[in-house]
């Protein structure tokens, strides 16, 4: 679909490098392009061949450092120190220093393997080894500070201060720790650096981001976008519908909610504009789905995989049945969102001859196999690494089904180098949120956070669930989604848990309120991202996109104080009824929200839509929950009779005017 007024790929990195400091690297790096090439398609093709069952991965450590050393290599070819480095050509010779050197002292690891995991734990490491950790955590800081950002730097260098000197700290205090012994900590063992997090970055998570790179190359992107504009173009604020369904599917590849926001809202916005839709509002309406794209099954960004290793007893598989639920209450209250307003504003669909053809869209439905591959596979018990692989495989096959997406040797090669590319920041972000989980891990800081927070909400279960949220939204303006899951599950779901909190709900919980940092004001990335492109008071499109995604801040409530919700112990007896009314909260909350529900409400009628949906929410209270259905119920009666009142009178001036 030829869309006026979408932004050109030149206008969309500009617009990522803006916004977005994963995207603001280099573009024209001069004599360095085939070194770069090379390092980026070596680091994913080594993933490829380990990821077969025949091969396996190397030990943690020894993969670990092939995967963070070659990573740190390419973020200093690629990331300049600053911004103002994008506009200039090549690569520093400085740069190409500390490329070389950050990948040497990650790799010592490789060369020195036998005697750091064996001789330096009994004889104690040697001065050159503590030489080499340090120069590698202070080079490790450096390229996140690039490719990521201050904000969890400034985390992670509190942590290793903590770590130095918080032993006279009144509560938190610990033993102590000196730089030789903090530094082999971090550096040399598996608890930080190499910890679980690059642990899963170097073999679930580059697969599944290298997977993303797949289907956009071979098309199945831009088959989502007709796949969700076929479904709902034609209805009420159909524009925005498909938006939010297109990016729905869109953002469980990428992982990165501005990113999504400015690819997927490159196409949708200007149309949603055109559709009538305020500049804010299709800002919004593209943040707010981008965002949730993560919590999207069956990939659900880099954090799930995370999840899988933290929450005993559960595997990626299960977290993808268990968070398809939470995502439809998700993106159903967008979807009300977004039909609210345009009934407000009486915004049709599109018309027909704009729409994809029924047709057209099944003749290429066979794109799904690489999604419907990962699926199954997982389903069938094969490991998340099989059935990545599965996928890549299946991805590149379906592209030689039509001329216009056949994979040519160049397009390969372009795939395997962006492979790498898109990865780096994951790598960086996972490396240094291990520092600081190591740091809680080593203090002991973890256990007394999660006693503090519980002695601060005493007997309140809700209190405890605040502060967590608040901590988690803090947290999540200034760290990635993966890093700020890395950190929240490590201090404050223990809390949760040590609460009496199912593990797996205290763990989603943690996860969506680190996600939905990105739409909440004043620091929402990705509708500020939205409004660059839609023309728009950012600031106004970031309080929209908190009220069309209000579900994701009552969502992870209910599915604590009902884990039904997560399918923990449900049938469909328990499931069905708790469902539906968790639907209908959701349709009277986003009403209230949008102003609108059968017709324009009166102020009071605002709050008690509102309200009504608390009270259809709460969770295994019946007298409650029907209490709420009455009250949405003779609102919506109240609005309806106002409604044909108005419509009345309006047809009866019209005929006396005729007459």
């Amino acid at each position: 679909m030829e869309v006026k007024g979408a932004l050109t790929e030149e206008q969309q990195q500009e617009m990522l490098s803006k916004f977005d400091r994963e995207s603001a690297y280099r573009r024209n790096t001069g004599k360095w392009k085939w070194v770069i090439s090379f390092i980026a398609i070596s680091l994913t093709l080594f993933h490829l061949y380990r990821a077969f069952p025949q091969i396996g991965p190397l030990g943690y450590r020894m993969q670990g450092a092939v995967h963070l050393g070659t990573a740190l290599g390419l973020i200093f070819l690629l990331y300049p120190a600053r911004k103002i480095g994008l506009k200039k050509s090549g690569v520093p010779w400085y740069d190409v220093l500390l490329a070389f050197l950050a990948m040497g002292s990650t790799y010592y690891i490789l060369f020195r393997y036998d005697w750091i995991t064996g001789p330096a734990i009994l004889l104690g490491y040697t001065t050159i080894d503590i030489a080499v950790a340090t120069i590698g955590i202070i080079l490790l800081f450096e390229a996140t500070r690039r490719a990521v950002g201050v904000p969890i730097i400034v985390i992670a260098g509190v942590a290793i201060l903590y770590g130095l000197f918080g032993t006279n700290l009144p509560y938190i205090g610990h033993t102590g720790f000196s730089w030789d012994r903090l530094a082999q900590r971090l550096f040399y063992t598996t608890d930080a650096i190499f910890g679980t997090p690059i642990q899963i970055s170097s073999t679930f998570i580059f697969l599944f981001l290298f997977f993303g790179v797949m289907l956009t190359k071979t098309g199945v992107g831009q088959y989502f976008n007709d796949l969700a504009f076929g479904a709902t173009g034609k209805y009420t604020g159909g524009t925005a519908k498909a938006a939010v369904a297109a990016s729905a599917m869109q953002g469980m590849v990428t992982g990165s909610s501005v990113a999504n926001t400015v690819s997927s809202g490159s196409f949708t916005i200007p149309m949603m504009k055109r559709a009538k839709f305020k500049p804010e509002f299709a800002a919004a309406a593209e943040a707010s789905a981008s965002t949730g794209g993560q919590i999207m099954p069956p990939i659900m960004g880099a954090a799930a995989f995370i999840m899988a290793e933290y929450v005993e007893s559960v595997s990626y598989s299960d977290i993808i049945i268990i968070g398809i639920i939470p995502a439809i209450l998700y993106f159903t209250g967008v979807f009300f969102g977004t039909h609210f307003e345009a009934k407000k504003h009486g915004i049709t669909g599109l018309p027909k001859d704009q729409l994809p053809t029924l047709r057209g869209i099944f003749k290429r439905i066979y794109l799904l196999a690489p999604l419907v591959a990962i699926i199954s596979m997982l389903l069938l018990g094969f490991t998340a690494t099989t059935a990545a692989l599965y996928g890549i495989g299946a991805a590149f096959l379906v592209s030689f089904f039509r001329k216009d997406t056949r994979m040519k040797p160049r397009d390969i090669i372009d795939a395997l180098e962006q492979g790498a590319r898109v990865a780096l920041p994951v790598i960086a972000a996972c490396a240094t949120a291990g520092i600081i989980v190591g740091v809680v891990v080593f203090t002991g800081l973890g256990t007394r956070i999660a006693g503090g927070l519980i002695n601060m909400a005493g007997d309140s279960l809700f209190l405890l669930l605040f502060f967590t949220m608040f901590a988690c939204i803090l947290l999540g303006m200034g760290l990635p989604t993966t890093a700020n899951y890395v950190v929240t599950a490590t201090m404050a779901a223990p809390a949760l848990i040590q609460f009496g909190i199912e593990p797996i709900a205290a763990h989603f919980f943690v996860f969506y309120f680190g996600i939905v940092a990105d739409i909440t004001p004043p620091v929402c990335l990705a509708a500020y991202a939205g409004s660059g492109i839609a023309k728009a008071n950012p600031m106004k499109a970031g309080v929209t996109a908190f009220k069309l995604a209000i579900a994701a801040f009552i969502i992870p409530y209910v599915f604590v104080y009902n884990p039904v919700l997560l399918l923990q112990d449900a049938t469909l007896l328990t499931l069905i009824p708790v469902l539906i009314t968790a639907l209908l909260g959701m349709a009277a909350i986003s009403a209230a929200m949008m102003n609108y529900f059968v017709y324009n409400p009166i102020w009071y009628e605002r709050i008690l839509l509102f309200a009504a949906g608390i009270m259809l929410i709460v969770p295994e209270n019946l007298p409650v929950e029907l209490a709420g259905l009455a009250l949405l119920v003779l609102v919506g009666i109240i609005q309806w009779l106002r409604k044909k009142k108005h419509n009345d009178e309006n047809g009866e001036n019209r005929n006396h005017i005729t007459t």
